[in-house]
């Protein structure tokens, strides 16, 4: 069974032009009749070509091997193949959109031909995009549920851990950055409503990584496209984030001697729980709340040479570097916050290899222009800002006034893993609060909700309840007006829930009521953490 949680992301001129577009087309829509799914190929939108438009039975969905890899590029191929055998009977739609001369954004926009919910959901990409599958896992569960869906490769066809598809091509470098996403949804907003002869009901995103950095951009550029947004794990600071992995994989290869093993994450892991696992009271394997966690890697020093149960003074120091996160060597000033206490079982996505793919691609193709470039000699006084002056306005998802997607009743559902060992959750957290500063508490708290889940990794995985339903929370958010106190997560050992707990709003944290099972959420209530020393009101609020 697929579950949601497991999948893996300003009103301006061009924003009044398109809403008036899609005004025009979805009033044509409405007074249509409904079409047939083959009828849908000769259906006409401006900078756009449908190439397929066929009924799809169950198990005869068209994929090779060959369309669905692994990491970074996406979910392993059997997963994929799986899911798409229990796919129920769709009309798949498949067209090329081309806003400029040198845009091709592709496009899929699934349609259950029985069961439609009367809604609408994108689903969002990861690392670089460019491969459509890679979304196919969240549109299964989105016509699962009864509802029309789409996706995008965001306008150019490669892995999702190479950017060389930038090279002399800005204008796929906007599509991938913002352009494409908005022009799927207006599109497909519009074949779904000639379709069924009527307009959609609702519009939602759900997406994590990537995709929560889409989330976020449709929120801040294109405020009117969805009603309900979930961006989990946003790399909405791209540009910093590019910067903080390479941070992580310069502590680890900066010398031969600064390399950590992989088989040392778990050696860190380790400490890192014996010092907080049960600072919440309960011993369970998980941190509850990071920030309140002082671990330091050095009282794992060696005593005598390097051995496997110990680090080493520069693997010490490494380790130090990854948790603190990359900062300006002169002023010491905060580029990109460090990953948390109990990441680092994800440590060698950034840390372990030669090279990070989609971070050294980044600096290759979209900052120095330089396939040959090392990321051993990014300079972190000086090279950071040429990479936000270059790419900052177009990659970057940052504004914090979130008052036009508020003002037509947008829903923003945020959440990021607290063990997530490739975009440090804190930028999510900083992220939350500045729409805070910005807009004040009573102005978001019935529109804006963060939630922070212990023990879970990128998008999915790691040893704490984790899996949820993240678009159900969404729909009767928006529908009911009710903002979720608290959603029910649950960890899985196989087939079978072995542990669920609340994942609860930011800054509350799930607190053990002292009776009754501690795997059961029915014994814990969200409450606000203690305010220590070293954490105070001010970091909250």
């Amino acid at each position: 069974m697929i579950f949601r949680g497991w999948i893996v992301h300003a009103v301006n001129t061009s924003l009044v032009v398109a809403l008036g577009f899609s005004i025009a087309l979805t009033a044509q829509a409405r007074s249509a009749e409904t079409n047939t799914c083959e009828s849908l190929a000769r259906l006409k939108l401006p900078n756009t070509k449908i190439t397929f438009a066929e009924v799809v039975p169950p198990g005869k969905f068209p994929l090779s091997p060959k369309s669905v890899s692994g990491p970074p590029a996406g979910p392993p191929y059997e997963i994929v193949r799986n899911a798409l055998d229990h796919l129920p009977t769709i009309c798949r739609i498949v067209a090329s959109i081309r806003p400029t001369s040198d845009s091709d954004i592709h496009i899929e926009v699934w349609m259950p031909l029985s069961g439609w919910n009367g809604k609408f959901e994108g689903v969002g990409n990861g690392g670089w995009a460019g491969e459509l599958p890679f979304s196919y896992l969240g549109m299964f569960a989105a016509v699962r549920d009864g509802y029309a869906t789409a996706a995008t490769d965001t306008g150019h066809l490669g892995n999702a851990g190479d950017a060389s598809f930038a090279a002399g091509h800005p204008e796929r470098v906007v599509d991938f950055g913002y352009r494409a996403v908005h022009e799927m949804t207006l599109k497909a907003k519009v074949i779904v409503a000639t379709f069924y002869g009527k307009p959609t009901a609702r519009t939602y995103w759900d997406g994590c990584s990537t995709g929560g950095k889409q989330g976020l951009t449709e929120a801040q550029r294109y405020p009117l496209d969805y009603d309900g947004i979930v961006a989990g794990a946003p790399a909405n600071y791209w540009t910093h984030l590019m910067a903080g992995d390479v941070w992580s994989a310069q502590a680890t290869h900066s010398t031969p001697a600064s390399d950590i093993p992989e088989s040392k994450y778990a050696l860190i892991h380790k400490a890192a729980l014996s010092a907080c696992d049960a600072l919440d009271g309960i011993k369970d394997g998980v941190i509850n709340d990071p920030p309140r966690c002082h671990f330091d890697p050095g009282v794992l020093l060696c005593k005598d040479g390097e051995q496997d149960g110990c680090l080493t003074a520069p693997q010490v120091d490494a380790a130090r570097k990854i948790y603190s996160g990359a900062k300006k060597p002169r002023t010491r000033q905060q580029i990109y916050p460090g990953l948390e206490p109990g990441s680092e079982m994800q440590w060698g996505a950034m840390a372990g290899g030669p090279e990070p793919p989609i971070v050294a691609s980044y600096f290759k193709y979209l900052v120095f222009k330089n396939a040959a470039w090392d990321f051993r000699t990014l300079n972190f006084d000086q090279d950071i800002a040429l990479s936000d002056k270059l790419n900052g306005d177009v990659l970057n998802a940052t504004d914090p006034d979130l008052r036009a997607f508020i003002g037509h009743g947008g829903k923003l559902l945020l959440y990021h893993g607290w063990a997530d060992g490739l975009i440090a959750p804190q930028n999510t957290v900083n992220y939350y609060h500045s729409v805070v500063a910005r807009l004040g508490r009573g102005k978001i708290e019935n529109s804006v909700r963060l939630f922070m889940i212990p023990g879970e990794q990128h998008c999915g995985g790691g040893d704490g309840p984790h899996q949820f339903d993240e678009i159900a929370a969404l729909d009767s958010w928006v529908e009911s007006g009710k903002p979720p106190e608290r959603i029910v997560a649950e960890h899985r050992h196989g087939s079978t829930v072995d542990e669920t707990r609340p994942l609860c709003p930011y800054p509350q944290v799930a607190k053990y009521t002292g009776k009754g099972d501690t795997n059961d959420a029915g014994n814990f209530v969200c409450a606000m953490p203690a305010i220590t020393g070293e954490v105070s009101q001010k970091d909250f609020f």
